[in-house]
């Protein structure tokens, strides 16, 4: 297993970030970039006709990167220099936690280091986004994250033969391998190298995920119960026939949280 850090531009940045900014998108996903990013003001934004505003979100940013360069730069080596003292453990922890051999695979994982402060990841192009803000060990955390979802669709695609295309937001596939990514991180080999874990530290998945209940349960416990008493194919399947099971209740917390 192999992730090359790498300063994407600030083209590949924007396209991103504005991916989050779209008109019917919800706050949850647009509001983390003017807080990050208080050159841009927020009601002068929001008053312009969505083509202007993306205008205005995209020169104002450029702007801020010619600023950033260097740190987004320098944090490229020091994530990559992280990278490499964690790696053989990271990488045991996964081949354990999903039963195959990460050593053989995944050796070509890129992590864009952005300014977007949502960090979006593409399983079929193998890259993942990482915000310049992280501190080397929080970037070596989320990078785990985001491994975890590369190897759970490896092995899930392998048992399912779906289509990729339905691993991404909103479908319940990508709701799934959201909130068991918890219950993975909990391997002392990644939770000790992990400084966003445990909750209390800010936790490893969304925080909407950590009241949702289904019939007065915490689904987190119901899935690390089962996750953490089957083989990893078995807790595939039911977990996934558990959530379609329980879809309206998970859709409904989600949609007010993220409201």
């Amino acid at each position: 297993m192999e992730v090359t850090f790498v300063n994407p531009g600030v083209d590949y940045m924007i396209q991103n970030i504005m991916e989050f900014q779209r008109e019917d998108e919800s706050t949850f996903w647009s509001e983390p970039l003017y807080h990050f990013y208080p050159q841009l003001d927020k009601a002068y934004a929001l008053s312009l006709p969505f083509p202007e505003r993306k205008n205005y979100i995209e020169q104002t940013l450029r702007a801020v990167y010619v600023e950033l360069e260097d740190k987004i730069n320098e944090k490229v080596n020091l994530y990559s220099s992280h990278w490499a003292a964690c790696k053989e453990q990271i990488t045991a922890a996964m081949s354990d936690a999903f039963g195959v051999d990460c050593g053989s695979l995944f050796h070509d994982l890129k992590c864009n280091v952005s300014m977007n402060p949502i960090e979006p990841r593409f399983l079929k192009e193998r890259c993942f986004d990482i915000f310049y803000l992280n501190s080397e060990k929080g970037a070596i955390g989320e990078s785990i994250h985001e491994i975890v979802h590369f190897v759970w669709f490896y092995v899930w695609n392998r048992l399912f033969r779906d289509s990729y295309d339905e691993y991404e937001r909103p479908g319940l596939k990508w709701i799934l391998s959201e909130m068991v990514v918890e219950s993975v991180m909990k391997d002392t080999r990644l939770c000790s190298i992990n400084p966003y874990f445990p909750r209390e530290q800010g936790g490893c998945i969304y925080p909407y995920f950590f009241d949702m209940k289904v019939g007065g349960t915490l689904i987190l416990d119901t899935l690390d119960e089962m996750y953490r008493s089957q083989c990893i194919e078995d807790f595939m399947k039911n977990s996934y026939a558990y959530c379609q099971e329980h879809e309206a209740e998970i859709r409904g917390h989600i949609r007010a949280s993220e409201s």
